[in-house]
């Protein structure tokens, strides 16, 4: 067995990142969520609703989860970070689904006025 015979140690194969947000992108769609994926410096963004932007190495996602360390919900300030796997692409946008459902009903609450139930 020569050097370049012997397997390669690490966590499995690496998806670009461009190729981890398309894939992230899709399973949306399916979801019926569309969203827009950009790419740069070695990073991919998938920018779903404002305030939710996933982005990722081709390792991982990445986006705020609008939750404090201990699972309070954040009302002000940015939230902790929550993760998902590349390689488990439809649980990933089933919790960035979530949030997604999470920032869209803090949204239209949002645009209610205080004490009248008119929108503004």
């Amino acid at each position: 067995m020569g050097r370049h015979d012997r397997p390669v140690a690490g966590p499995g194969p690496v998806v670009g990142a461009m190729e981890a947000a398309q894939g992230l992108r899709r399973e949306l769609a399916g979801l019926g969520i569309a969203c827009d994926v950009h790419a740069g410096h070695c990073l991919a963004l998938v920018s779903v609703w404002s305030g939710l932007v996933v982005w990722t190495d081709g390792r991982t996602f990445r986006w705020r989860s609008g939750r404090d360390v201990i699972g309070r919900v954040v009302r002000k300030g940015p939230g902790w970070d929550a993760y998902g796997r590349v390689e488990d692409l439809a649980g990933t946008a089933q919790r960035v689904a979530a949030r997604y459902a999470e920032l869209r009903r803090l949204t239209a609450s949002a645009e209610v006025a205080p004490n009248s139930g008119v929108p503004l």
